[in-house]
């Protein structure tokens, strides 16, 4: 990084494959998030997800303090554009390749924010702070 087009139309399957795990573990971490964890925060506090929209979970979320819902869904647009642009339009995924690294750090300090709430609010012991 930075990438542009001459340098993604150059790159060799060794670096095609990084930045195939980039896309594929930013994916998979915030799906993992949305999709198992946020409603299990919640079932874990003795609340009923089975009604709730996954917007309602978020909200609830957002009201636990544990994630910024406008944050949440902006890197879920990030993530969404990539998976929608990849292999058509080259510039378009230069584009959602350089966006999902630079909102990397933001995904995985969502991650940490998370876990700190966990532990804290439901005292898991014995669990690396790592």
């Amino acid at each position: 990084m930075p990438l542009s087009i001459e340098s993604y139309l150059s790159l060799n399957d060794v670096d095609l494959s990084f930045i195939d795990q980039l896309i594929f573990r930013f994916s998979k971490l915030q799906d993992t998030m949305g999709e198992k964890i946020f409603p299990f925060i919640l079932v874990l506090s003795k609340e009923d997800v089975k009604k709730k929209t996954f917007i309602d979970i978020l909200n609830r979320l957002e009201e636990l303090e544990v994630v910024d819902k406008t944050e949440w869904l902006k890197l879920r647009e990030i993530r969404n554009d990539i998976a929608h642009e990849y292999s058509f339009n080259t510039d378009e995924v230069v584009n959602s390749i350089v966006a999902i690294y630079k909102v990397s750090d933001e995904l995985i300090g969502i991650y940490k924010a998370t876990y700190k709430f966990c532990k804290d609010k439901f005292d898991f012991l014995g669990l690396d702070d790592e």
